[in-house]
């Protein structure tokens, strides 16, 4: 593990401060042995390599208020001074630095599919000659990135949904169904900001609502304010939920519904101790490679860079998978540990043996993102005559090995919308 210390600087920027300031720093910056004098060039570096917000001269100039304000005033100037610790990134695992902006790959699972055997088509292709996708023509009703899954489509997913739950309940995993609407301080506790031009939330009107991006936020959300046993842990939950990301792309890579506004995913998330957070992670990156390589799709492993951390991640892997109609790699999953980054925003604490408290770790990853998991199945087990086969571990939930072209599909009208005169 790496450690940013801060070290002593030739010029001395503060003056001692309150316990209850050195309390709050200590939560959200690296170990101390003085306030007096800092040095945040490796905070500084951290935040730059892992390309994320961080204002250190605005924390230096609140700190610098700090010292002389009044009782009124520090109370306001203590919560700013929270508010821009909160924006700080994660400390960066060690063998990450070493990867500059480029991902190490670890390994390649299953056989890339013979491309020559069949002329691949797309996913979007295959989907709609079957008549079991729509995704055209629906902006007058649900918008932009909308999509109608039909018929064995349909059952895929659900399919997909139990095979993933069925087999992290065998991994010990309690089930877990959470809300779709979070207050933004629960997002933003999970690392997310809420507000601004670039974020990915849907904030509901003016409220202090917002739908929910990924089930990890609710999950951690459920442990806010807890102090857990340490014998009970590690805690580990499954999650399936509908996500909802206000970003889309206008990439012809990420066309159709790689990358969409809503989606069911089915989420791993633990909380554990700070001893038992890289084996957690490691269990999770072994629970998806075991998952996709049931489905018989060819996926490789990568070890992120700082660059693709964001903001809570200590270490983070991504699945990739061969998509060979649009003959790319895309990303169909991932897991992070956040050692005590979310902990710390939402109070979750665990008691030792001892009685002392330590901030719990929190690890997430994706068992199962449907849209992405669909595009992979039917690009990669497509064939000649135009039918798809199913994976064997996914035909005990749907009572046939292949699908084909539905031959019924019910009329889709479109009506356009009138604006009525008001004639009251």
């Amino acid at each position: 593990m790496l450690n940013f210390l801060l070290l002593p600087s030739k010029k001395k920027i503060l003056k001692p401060l309150t316990a209850k300031v050195h309390q709050l720093i200590k939560e959200f910056l690296p170990p101390l042995s003085s306030l007096d004098n800092y040095d945040f060039t490796a905070i500084e570096n951290n935040i730059k390599l892992r390309k994320t917000t961080g204002d250190l001269e605005l924390i230096k100039s609140l700190l610098k208020k700090l010292q002389n304000a009044d009782e009124g005033e520090k109370e306001r100037l203590m919560l700013e001074l929270k508010s821009e610790l909160w924006k700080l990134p994660n400390q960066t695992h060690a063998d990450c630095l070493n990867y500059k902006n480029e991902p190490k790959e670890i390994a390649q699972f299953n056989k890339m599919p013979n491309e020559e055997v069949i002329k691949t088509k797309e996913f979007s292709e295959i989907a709609k000659k079957m008549r079991i996708l729509r995704t055209e023509h629906l902006g007058n009703f649900t918008g932009h990135k909308s999509y109608y899954l039909i018929d064995s489509l349909a059952e895929i997913e659900h399919a997909l949904i139990r095979f993933a739950t069925n087999y992290l309940k065998s991994k010990n995993f309690n089930i877990i169904s959470v809300p779709d609407v979070l207050p933004s301080h629960i997002i933003e506790g999970c690392g997310m900001q809420t507000v601004g031009k670039r974020t990915q939330v849907y904030r509901l009107n003016s409220l202090e609502k917002c739908l929910s991006g990924t089930s990890e936020m609710a999950l951690a959300g459920y442990f806010k304010d807890k102090i857990l046993k340490e014998e009970d842990l590690p805690i580990k939950l499954a999650s399936v939920s509908r996500c909802f990301r206000a970003e889309t792309s206008g990439l012809q890579e990420e066309k159709g519904i790689y990358r969409v506004h809503q989606f069911t995913k089915v989420e791993m998330f633990s909380v554990c101790s700070k001893d038992q957070s890289d084996n957690i992670l490691n269990l999770f990156k072994n629970i998806q490679i075991e998952l996709f390589a049931k489905l018989g799709i060819h996926f490789k492993l990568l070890d992120m860079p700082p660059s693709e951390l964001g903001a809570p991640a200590y270490r983070k892997y991504d699945i990739e998978a061969w998509l060979p109609g649009r003959k790319i790699w895309g990303e169909i999953s991932s897991c992070s540990n956040c050692t005590d980054y979310q902990a710390k925003r939402l109070g979750i604490h665990y008691k030792r043996k001892d009685n002392t408290l330590e901030y719990v770790h929190t690890v997430n990853g994706t068992a199962c993102a449907v849209p992405r998991l669909l595009i992979a199945l039917l690009e990669t087990h497509q064939n000649k005559e135009g039918s798809v086969q199913i994976p064997k571990e996914l035909q005990i939930y749907l009572n046939k090995n292949e699908i084909c072209k539905n031959l019924k599909v019910p009329e889709l009208k479109l009506v356009k919308q009138i604006d009525w005169p008001n004639t009251s």
